[in-house]
């Protein structure tokens, strides 16, 4: 049994959403990767509102068993920061009604279980989802290979989609996803959790 993860790089302009599947071996696949674009020049509730039926309907479309969403973090920019947490909002909001569990990746966390590497550029993150996911070239524009790096990040977390990850003993270190409360796992979700006690993470290359 396959566990299906959807990616949501937030952004008001470009929300980059992947979507793959990962066996119990630990291995992604592509299912889908979308770019959904709000006009510059519309106002700030019709771009709001046309990223959250984008992001509803490819919910719906492929109907996930997680959710993963890049943590918000401070920029020197404020109105891009606000734009970003206006849309995790978005998603958060779309994943609570639907019951689907939501996890919070920051961008260092992401990039070093991808590469390895947690100050990896975006180049570097985008050839190794490419690489990962048997692409013949680098998703574009770089939202949706982010997209696709945070699902594949979440799918990679040790222990089960709800649990805190290992050697934590159920506290939750700053850097570390969370998780919406309030969920129960789906069928995949129970598999990959017993897959998990004696599957190993696979070693990137």
């Amino acid at each position: 049994m396959t566990l299906r993860v959807l990616g949501i790089d937030p952004g008001l302009t470009r929300c980059g959403v992947g979507v793959i599947e990962v066996d119990t071996t630990r291995r992604p696949t592509l299912v889908a990767v979308e770019t959904i674009r709000s006009p510059l020049d519309a106002p700030l509730e019709e771009r709001l509102m046309i990223i959250a039926r984008g992001i509803e309907a490819l919910v719906d479309e492929y109907r996930p068993d997680a959710m993963a969403i890049e943590r918000v973090f401070a920029q020197n920019n404020l109105r891009t920061v606000m734009g970003t947490a206006q849309v995790s909002g978005l998603a958060l909001r779309a994943a609570a009604e639907r019951g689907i569990p939501v996890a919070l990746h920051t961008p260092s966390e992401v990039k070093a279980a991808v590469t390895g590497y947690g100050s990896a550029d975006k180049k570097q993150v985008g050839t190794m989802v490419a690489r990962l996911l048997g692409l013949a070239e680098i998703p574009k524009p770089a939202d949706a290979a982010d997209a696709l790096a945070l699902a594949i990040c979440h799918a990679w977390r040790r222990g089960s989609p709800t649990a805190p990850p290992a050697g934590t003993s159920g506290a939750t270190p700053a850097n570390a996803a969370t998780v919406m409360p309030g969920t129960t796992l789906t069928p995949a979700q129970r598999a990959w959790r017993d897959a998990e006690k004696s599957v190993r993470a696979p070693r990137l290359r």
